[in-house]
């Protein structure tokens, strides 16, 4: 097999979550993904090598035996891989470095356009970012501090500083507003929240219904969609709040609050200290600035 012709790492990981777990169900929890995610990544992989691996046996799953031999394969691969990863991130790690992780719609749409002002006041901090959703693997994936929407329980031992209420509210470009008004609108969500529309519809029975309801993969796709003109997206106020400092989307209809937080949360010690207090308390000023 040509180099070229092996198969995505994300489907091979999907697959061997699942034989290991032995349940799409828990593989999805684990890879923070959806069940449909894990689902449409180990078919794809199946279409890709041309075997099945995996078969019904009553209401669950067995693996096929070319799906056994590649478990026992992928098994030792991934066991080397982060025994590498792992070695080298051990050897090249830097004193002062921190690991932030934040959900990926929140990096992309508020937290990465304003790292360039964490740096220059904290230039002796190397911060590394990574991206995820849900519960947080701190000691597996190396992670100091995690910004996540609070709406799944928390262990016992993380600590939380509330950062910033969520608020959802349909946002689009200002050549859109009549079309909203008149009910004659394509109205775009994240499949993340299927419901969020139905529900905030019917919170606003003022409101025309639209035409129809799209959906795409996350948020800050939505977000890009409604500047590109292609809709009405029902959107956190956090991603569409700078857009609409800078006039290229509007919010007629304003942002309601829908009773979740997001959190920066961290395992150990109730008060942080040095670099991860400094990170903290640019967070806490940066949410002032945007939210009030």
């Amino acid at each position: 097999m040509k180099r070229s012709e092996i198969p995505s790492l994300d489907d091979l990981r999907a697959f061997e979550t699942t034989a290991r777990l032995g349940s799409v169900r828990l593989a999805a929890d684990s890879l923070a993904l959806t069940h449909g995610a894990v689902s449409r990544r180990i078919t794809k992989l199946s279409d890709d090598l041309g075997f099945k691996l995996f078969e019904k046996s009553g209401r669950g799953l067995r693996l096929t035996a070319a799906g056994e031999t590649l478990n026992l394969t992928l098994g030792r691969f991934f066991t080397e891989l982060t025994t590498t990863v792992d070695s080298l991130r051990s050897a090249h790690s830097q004193q002062n470095a921190l690991v932030l992780s934040c959900e990926p719609s929140v990096a992309m749409r508020w937290l990465i356009p304003r790292l360039a002002n964490f740096q220059s006041a904290h230039s002796h901090i190397a911060l590394h970012l990574s991206v995820g959703g849900g519960p947080v693997e701190f000691r597996r994936d190396r992670i100091d501090l995690a910004i996540r929407r609070l709406d799944f329980a928390l262990p016992d031992a993380w600590r939380v500083q509330r950062l910033f209420a969520e608020k959802m509210g349909p946002v689009m470009s200002p050549q859109l507003a009549p079309a909203f008004a008149a009910g004659e609108y394509i109205a775009l969500g994240s499949k993340t929240r299927p419901d969020a529309w139905s529900h905030w519809l019917s919170t606003h029975p003022a409101v025309r219904p639209p035409t129809e309801i799209r959906f795409y993969d996350h948020h800050f796709l939505i977000v890009e969609a409604a500047l590109a003109g292609l809709g009405v997206s029902l959107s956190p106020m956090v991603l569409a709040a700078d857009d609409i400092d800078r006039e290229r989307l509007v919010a007629p209809a304003g942002f309601d609050s829908d009773g979740s937080h997001y959190g920066l949360i961290w395992i150990g010690k109730t008060e942080l200290s040095g670099k991860a207090r400094d990170l903290a308390r640019w967070l806490e000023a940066q949410c002032r600035i945007s939210f009030g």
